[in-house]
């Protein structure tokens, strides 16, 4: 990679962009989209708006259509230097088709378009994200072992599985994710072993976090076996939430479903989140995974209605200056909201991965091959962290 002054606008094309979450990340990180991809019109809808209102400035999907009929010779033309590329894949193609055995099941997969466009394309690296039962489930795992072995004939692929409550995020998710840089770019390999080590992944704040603190929990139910600390305010939705008399002066958070037989929502316990059904969030805990499938969105822990919008988008970690106007579409706006990466996490991920092109750019190779620092470290007078 070129030593490049604009390294902190280095572009990225983000695939499967939804709401543009992982994009805000990135982007927050120094990163710029330069391109973007989106199926689902409701999805670029919001993505338009959102992304145009967090940002100050006009944003839209530049492909609303299917990853396969991205026309990639347009962003080879745009492309003009190093570039990455992002994007999370559906997970519910993968578990579906993934379920046959070898390598012609996995082909159908989004999985595996998003590989042939990163193929294509040939970014200096990329990311992928995605659920853990790809690499835990017996039924995708081989399958998916099969795209990571593709990968790693023109990649150093280094996999993490991040929860994002451990990193500050008030929510228990987990997710995979897959980073990957042209070995090209590394000259010396013997700097980076050819295992998942070689890519120092965001380190957790709260590690363990859910047995590491005195929980909120219903009345009744006493998990607390040993003296344990209160927990960090930013892992507990509290301060998220909206009263009902600020709810028409905050955008989007007069926005939430209408619930039926009221007399047995009103006798679920704050924190009764160990339902299948109606979870009822706990002030002084953490969200369940925001995986908003069939409307079921959780139940706010005082008021007998359903988290609103605004509410949902705070526990993915996105500011307010983030405003959907599109009325009604609940159902598609919780959607994109539970896929999305959270906002800060996306961030956490970014820095890593800027921080490491930033240090390709710092070791450069002699003819004999062994690398010399150079006298200045792009980005040095600058902390990324403290710009954002």
């Amino acid at each position: 990679m070129k030593h490049n002054d604009q390294i902190d606008k280095l572009p990225i094309v983000s695939f499967f962009s939804g709401g543009g979450f992982l994009d805000m990340g990135f982007e927050m990180a120094g990163f710029k989209t330069l391109y973007s991809n989106e199926i689902d019109k409701d999805f670029a809808q919001f993505y338009k708006e959102g992304m145009s209102s967090w940002s100050g400035e006009k944003r839209e999907v530049s492909a609303i259509c299917d990853i396969d009929e991205v026309p990639t010779d347009e962003i080879k033309k745009m492309v003009k230097g190093p570039f990455g590329i992002i994007g999370g894949p559906p997970c519910q193609d993968f578990s579906i088709r993934g379920s046959k055995n070898g390598f012609d099941g996995l082909r159908g997969t989004l999985t595996y378009h998003y590989y042939e466009r990163i193929m294509d394309l040939q970014p200096d690296f990329f990311l992928m994200e995605n659920v853990p039962g790809l690499v835990l489930l017996k039924k995708t795992k081989k399958a998916f072992n099969a795209i990571l072995d593709l990968f790693r004939e023109e990649y150093l692929i280094s996999t993490e599985r991040l929860n994002a409550l451990y990193h500050g995020v008030p929510q228990n998710r987990e997710r995979l994710f897959v980073f990957g840089v042209k070995k090209s770019l590394v000259k010396d390999t013997s700097l980076y072993t050819l295992n998942d080590l070689w890519f120092n992944w965001p380190v957790p704040t709260y590690p363990k976090a859910e047995t590491s603190f005195n929980w909120g929990e219903p009345k009744g139910r006493d998990l607390v076996k040993e003296k344990l600390p209160e927990p960090p305010p930013e892992l507990c939705i509290g301060a998220l939430l909206i009263s009902d008399t600020d709810k028409l002066a905050i955008p989007n958070a007069n926005e939430f479903f209408k619930l039926k037989k009221l007399s047995k929502i009103r006798k679920i316990a704050e924190g009764d989140t160990y339902r299948p059904s109606f979870k009822r969030l706990h002030r002084k805990k953490y969200s369940p995974t925001a995986c908003y499938g069939n409307n079921e969105v959780h139940l706010h822990p005082v008021y007998d209605r359903r988290l609103s919008v605004r509410e949902a988008l705070r526990i993915q970690g996105v500011p307010d200056s983030y405003i959907i106007t599109t009325d009604g579409k609940l159902s598609k706006k919780f959607k994109m909201i539970g896929n999305g990466v959270p906002v800060p996490l996306a961030y956490q991920i970014a820095l890593s991965i800027k921080k490491f092109l930033n240090e390709l750019e710092y070791y450069k190779p002699k003819m004999n091959g062994h690398l010399v620092k150079r006298k200045t470290k792009p980005g040095d007078v600058k902390n990324p962290v403290e710009e954002h």
